[in-house]
């Protein structure tokens, strides 16, 4: 099916930028036509691999029938607010279009689910992470990947426990993150300039802090790890801001940019839901970030 880019662009942006009902129930059938649908040709999947006890220590496995390993291997976080979201979404091709994206550009991709909150506070979502960056690391020789060559991607508040988990060394199982690139979809990485939303309060607490300690911004700076971070033309203005806060610390640290991307033309969900469609002005610069570190 041709995509008319212009055309849902001007539809995205109708939506506007705040995550309101409209926005959040109309974005996803803009994308929908566009998607493949199961079962997915030439892609091996195997689902609900379990990294942990809890009932939402899942991952699915996206493997790309024909390519010679071991290959990159593309670890997606999905957003949620910290008290919702799934790595696949009844009935939708949503967020399989993630790792679905990752496998048909020859890396295995890996979709990843974790415990909300209120059940769970602050850093347990990035702890969970790190127990599916683990399981990675010991397991995904055995789906044709190079656990030597891992992108960690989150989105949202994915993305959020992306940054906590680089940051976090006490998280890092055998001393080390194990990641080749980070990349962060508007994600939140500094707390004190948050908005302070009732799901972000539900995560971090009342502790002011907490509040602190969850910031990631200079963390994640002076990690060192190959970084890109993307955000959306149409995103709600504090996730803008969160990203620009972040690439001018990386340019006061390191005298130059992160990779960015400004996702021209696109919202807080479509930033991700928007992979393996047509549309690739998105996709092409990450997968360029991609090969550059791995």
């Amino acid at each position: 099916m041709a995509m008319d880019i212009p055309a849902l662009t001007a539809k995205i942006k109708d939506l506007g930028r705040d995550l309101t009902p409209g926005l959040l129930e109309g974005s996803g059938p803009l994308m929908l036509p566009f998607h493949e649908q199961e079962p997915y040709q030439d892609i091996v999947v195997t689902r609900d691999r379990t990294y942990g006890t809890h009932a939402r220590h899942r991952l699915d496995v996206f493997q790309p029938l024909t390519a010679s390993g071991p290959l990159p291997v593309f670890v997606f976080v999905h957003g949620g607010g910290f008290m919702r979201g799934d790595k696949k979404m009844p009935g939708s091709p949503y967020n399989d279009n993630v790792p679905l994206w990752a496998a048909r550009h020859g890396m295995v991709g890996v979709n990843i689910t974790y415990r909300y909150a209120p059940e769970i506070q602050w850093p347990e979502g990035s702890r969970d992470v790190g127990d599916a960056i683990a399981w990675v690391r010991a397991n995904i020789a055995q789906h044709g990947g190079d656990p030597d060559r891992i992108i960690l991607a989150g989105t949202s508040a994915g993305g959020t426990h992306a940054a906590s988990y680089v940051t976090e060394k006490d998280l890092h199982v055998g001393g080390s993150h194990g990641l080749a690139g980070v990349i962060f979809f508007s994600g939140i990485y500094d707390f004190d300039r948050a908005d302070r939303s009732p799901m972000q309060q539900s995560y971090l607490g009342d502790d002011e802090k907490t509040w602190g300690r969850a910031t990631s911004v200079q963390g994640i700076v002076d990690s060192g790890v190959p970084l890109l971070v993307a955000v959306a033309e149409f995103d709600p203005v504090d996730f803008q801001k969160q990203a620009a806060n972040l690439i001018a610390a990386y340019a006061a640290k390191n005298g130059k940019w992160p990779r960015v991307i400004q996702a021209v033309g696109h919202n807080h969900l479509t930033l991700t839901q928007h992979l393996n469609t047509p549309d690739t002005r998105v996709g092409d610069q990450v997968m360029a970030f991609i090969a550059e570190n791995t």
